[in-house]
C-alpha cells in the first residue's frame, strides 16, 4: 500500500468489543466520591442519572465488552472510518516524516462524538428511558445525541453553552432537524441555572453549568437520564472503537506509529484514539501520546491533579483528575469543545503517570495550521481537531530539521463546516489569543473541597 491515500477496512472488519483500559493500568484509579458525603459512591448512587448497563461498564474490570448487535448496525453507516496518508501536507512541509490522520469526520454528526452517543442511547432504550438530557459546548456532542436518540425513538434535551449557542446557530439547527430541543445554558428552565443567572445575569455559560442543569433535569424526571459526552469511564470505552481500527489500519500499512495526536476538552476522543495503543507502550514501546489544549483552557498543562466535581454547582460525584477548578469559566474561544475545567479520570491517570504528554496552543496557531491542513489535504477541521494538527504539523517540522523519519498519527476528530464563523474570524484578522492568568486558574483550584 505505498502509494495509498485511504486506508479502508471492510464492514465485517468493524471491531466486535469495545477496549477497557482499567485492567491494564498502571495503578487502579481512584473511587469516586459522592458530592454529599465525600464517601465512595456504589452503583445505587449512580442509578438515577444512568441505566444500570453503563453503570456496570462504568466499574468493568473486563478487559473487551461486547458491541450490542444494534449498535453495530448503526456504526455501520459510518464505520469503519478511513485512515488517510497526508501525502499533500507532507509534500507541503517538506519533511521526511510520514502523516497519518484516522477521519472522524464522515460520521452522520460530522465528529467521532456518535461512537458514544449510540451506545448510550441503546442501553438507555433498552432499560426504558423515555428521554435523555444533555450539555454541549461546540454542539458537536448535542447534535451527536440527537441523532442516536432519533435513531432509537427516544427524546433529547441539550443545554447548549450559551456563547456557543451563539456563535454555532447551525450546531443547534442541527440537533434541531434529528427531533432535540435546544436551550441556552444557564437558563432559568433549573434551580441551578437560576442560581448562576442571579450571580451573572450575563454568564457566557460553560460545559460545567450546562453539566449541572443537565444532570438537574435528569434527577428530576422519572423518564429522564443523563447522557455525558466525554470524561467518564464507558465514554471513554465507547470511543476505542477507533483506536482499534486505527491498529489494523496501520498494520495493512506496514507502519509502527511512533507519535499519536488529538485534541483534549475532556478527553475522549483523544482517549479512545490512544487507549488501544497504552499496553504496548506499557511494554517499553518507544511511543510518544501527545494530548493537545487550548492555553485558554491549560487543563493539564496547569491543572491540579485532585479530586474535584465534574460540574459548576456540586452535583456530581467527585472525580481524582486534571482540573482547573469547577467554578472556572474558560473565555468564549471558537473551540467550544475544548472548553471544559476538567480531564477525564482515566487519561488524566496517565498523565500523572507520565505515559501521555501534553501541550498547550493559543488560538491563532491553530487556525494557522489549520489552513495549512484544509489547502493540501481539502478538508476544513474543526476548531477543536485544529489543536491536534497544530501538533502534528509542528513535529513533522521538527523531523525536517533532525532528518527523522518518523510516523505519526492525528486524530481527525470532526470536520469545521458548522464553524466556518470561527475561519471568518481568523481571515480578518479579529481571532484574539488568550492565555489564562495563574492567578485565576490559582483562585478556582482554591474553592474546591479538600479531599484525600
Amino acid at each position: 500500500m505505498e502509494d495509498s491515500y485511504k486506508i479502508t477496512l471492510s464492514e465485517s472488519e468493524l471491531p466486535q468489543h469495545w477496549y477497557n483500559i482499567q485492567p491494564d493500568l498502571p495503578r487502579p484509579l481512584p473511587p469516586y466520591l459522592h458530592p454529599g458525603t465525600g464517601q465512595p459512591i456504589g452503583p445505587a448512587d449512580m442509578l438515577p442519572i444512568f441505566p444500570l448497563e453503563l453503570i456496570q461498564q462504568e466499574v468493568s474490570q473486563e478487559r473487551w465488552i461486547d458491541i450490542p448487535d444494534d449498535v453495530s448496525r448503526i456504526y455501520r453507516l459510518w464505520r469503519p472510518s478511513p485512515l488517510h496518508r497526508a501525502r499533500r501536507l507532507e509534500e507541503h512541509l517538506q519533511t521526511p516524516a510520514r502523516i497519518y490522520y484516522k477521519n472522524e469526520s464522515v460520521s452522520p454528526a460530522g465528529s467521532h462524538k456518535p461512537n458514544t452517543s449510540v451506545p448510550q442511547a441503546y442501553y438507555n432504550k433498552v432499560a426504558g428511558v423515555r428521554r435523555l438530557a444533555t450539555e454541549t459546548g461546540a454542539g458537536q456532542w448535542g447534535s451527536a445525541l440527537a441523532f442516536a436518540c432519533n435513531c432509537f425513538d427516544l427524546d433529547c434535551t441539550v443545554y447548549m453553552v450559551k456563547v456557543s449557542y451563539h456563535q454555532k446557530p447551525y450546531r443547534r439547527s442541527l440537533m434541531q432537524i434529528w427531533g432535540g430541543e435546544v436551550f441556552a445554558s444557564p437558563t432559568d428552565r433549573t434551580e441551578a441555572g437560576r442560581r448562576i443567572l442571579a450571580q451573572d445575569p450575563d454568564s457566557p455559560g460553560s460545559l460545567g453549568m450546562a453539566i449541572s442543569e443537565a444532570v438537574e433535569d435528569a434527577v428530576k424526571h422519572d423518564d429522564t437520564k443523563y447522557a455525558l459526552g466525554s470524561v467518564l469511564n464507558h465514554v471513554l470505552l465507547h470511543q476505542t472503537v477507533t483506536g482499534l481500527e486505527t491498529q489494523k489500519q496501520l498494520a495493512l500499512a506496514g507502519e509502527t506509529p511512533d507519535i499519536l495526536i488529538g485534541c483534549v476538552g475532556g478527553g475522549s476522543n483523544f482517549a479512545g484514539f490512544v487507549f488501544p495503543f497504552v499496553p504496548a507502550k506499557l511494554r517499553g514501546q518507544d511511543l510518544t501520546l501527545l494530548a493537545v489544549e487550548p492555553t485558554s483552557c491549560p487543563t493539564f498543562t496547569k491543572g491540579a491533579y485532585m479530586y474535584d466535581f465534574g460540574d459548576t454547582v456540586g452535583l456530581t460525584p467527585l472525580m481524582i483528575m486534571y482540573t482547573l477548578g469547577h467554578s472556572f469559566v474558560p473565555p468564549g474561544i471558537h473551540a467550544g469543545g475544548l472548553r471544559y475545567h476538567g480531564d477525564a479520570p482515566l487519561l488524566s491517570l496517565l498523565v500523572h503517570e507520565k505515559l501521555v504528554q501534553a501541550i498547550a496552543y493559543p488560538q491563532n496557531p491553530v487556525f494557522e495550521a489549520a489552513l495549512t491542513f484544509a489547502r493540501t489535504e481539502g478538508l476544513v477541521p474543526a476548531p477543536e481537531t485544529s489543536h491536534a494538527l497544530r501538533a502534528a504539523i509542528d513535529e513533522a517540522l521538527k523531523c525536517k530539521e533532525t532528518g527523522e523519519e518518523k510516523c505519526i498519527v492525528v486524530l481527525f476528530s470532526g470536520h469545521g463546516f458548522l464553524d466556518l464563523a470561527a475561519y471568518d474570524a481568523y481571515l480578518s484578522g479579529h481571532l484574539q489569543d488568550f492565555e489564562y492568568p495563574d492567578s485565576m486558574i490559582q483562585a478556582a483550584l482554591d474553592q474546591i473541597p479538600k479531599f484525600t
